[in-house]
């Protein structure tokens, strides 16, 4: 222990020593997470302020004063559309759904036709489409007025239409809700700790094999394990501590929230700092040993870096899992690391409790695959000697 002890601070002393890098991976953790809450906000706003928006644009609306109206009684407002309405709407420069009425709209009206309307949006548009879906609303509010008067001027109950009566009711609270846009931050916090762990992992395998250092620091009378555990120690606890970093920059984060609902919903304190760790320290280990054994089997950093992007690739793919699943969750998935853990953040984020053995079997799982990783690592080291 003594000798692991010994290479573990020569490692974190060699991983601290480039300031460059280490300040690119601190910042790699700091930022993350607050600039995507400013950004979510920002967002949500944008949002909310299209939907409070009540300007309908429409072409041919001097042919329809029953529709105009109609629309002056639920105080919106009206705009005409530009000329090029279809080409701004391509290009995204119109963010509105565009009303196009027919010249023959309130003669069709009176007889008791059905006039035919255009609305004419582009899907590509995030901001049109959302404006379709309220002028839709809008106008099958008119349809059920116009409805609602014949039937009265002809003595028919308008209720006879309408045998159901439906209330939706939402369960979800405040904080579920504030997760449907929240889902990115395990995300962010695991991408973190794998960068703040790579150079580190790559630099104390594969970059010592290149500059020759390995093979001397290996003919020295230490066990193999006491020098793969003082590595994977140093690696290790940087990870854990970009970990750290990440997760605490979530609370002053929320501080620049600018968006009343997203500030009220979102709610991250240390209870659920302490259950983010609770649940990333266990994967820094593995991820730490898992890039260790790349960087051995590599003869230099550029090639262990060409094995580390696939490290880069799972945590990046993995967490899609839960969200391509038609099941919900299932049990394995528990059990697999980083999809557990980005399960598992994502529960926190809903506010929902955990049991203890759902924390615990993926520290398991984690610890299981770490220390078949180091063995992987010690007995790739003990070829190199070999060699």
């Amino acid at each position: 222990m003594t000798q692991a002890w010994l290479v573990f601070l020569k490692e974190l002393r060699d991983a601290l020593r480039d300031r460059r890098t280490l300040r690119a991976v601190l910042l790699s953790a700091l930022l993350p997470g607050p600039l995507m809450l400013v950004l979510l906000s920002v967002l949500v706003s944008d949002v909310e302020r299209q939907a409070e928006s009540r300007e309908l644009v429409v072409v041919g609306l001097a042919d329809a004063p029953t529709l105009y109206n109609y629309l002056r009684r639920q105080t919106w407002t009206t705009r005409d559309a530009p000329a090029d309405y279809e080409d701004a709407l391509r290009r995204k420069r119109l963010g509105d759904a565009v009303l196009v009425l027919p010249a023959d709209f309130e003669q069709r009206l009176a007889s008791g036709e059905q006039p035919r309307l255009r609305l004419i949006f582009d899907s590509a548009n995030p901001r049109a489409s959302a404006s379709q879906r309220r002028v839709q609303e809008l106008l099958a509010g008119f349809a059920r007025e116009r409805g609602t008067l014949a039937l009265v001027s002809r003595g028919v109950a308008p209720g006879l239409l309408q045998p159901l009566a439906v209330d939706a009711e939402d369960l979800a609270d405040p904080a579920a809700r504030a997760s449907n846009f929240t889902s990115m931050l395990p995300f962010l916090v695991m991408m973190a700790m794998v960068s703040g762990a790579l150079a580190a992992a790559l630099d104390s395998t594969a970059g010592e094999r290149e500059r020759g250092s390995l093979e001397p620091l290996l003919m020295n009378p230490t066990p193999g394990w006491s020098l793969v555990a003082g590595k994977w120690a140093a690696v290790a606890l940087l990870g854990m501590f970009i970990a750290v970093l990440a997760c605490g920059s979530l609370m002053p984060g929320q501080w620049l929230l600018r968006n009343e609902q997203l500030s009220a919903m979102f709610r991250f304190g240390p209870p659920e700092v302490a259950a983010f760790l609770a649940l990333l320290l266990p994967l820094a280990g593995l991820l730490a040993a898992v890039l260790m054994v790349l960087g051995i089997h590599g003869r230099s950093v550029k090639e262990a870096q060409a094995g580390a992007s696939l490290v880069v690739l799972a945590v990046s793919f993995l967490p899609l899992v839960p969200m391509l699943s038609t099941r919900g969750e299932q049990p394995w998935q528990l059990w697999l690391p980083v999809v557990a853990q980005s399960t598992l953040m994502s529960r926190v984020l809903r506010g929902e409790a955990m049991a203890w053995h759902e924390v615990a079997g993926p520290a398991l799982a984690c610890a299981l695959l770490t220390v078949l990783a180091l063995a992987l690592v010690v007995r790739q080291m003990g070829r190199v000697v070999a060699r």
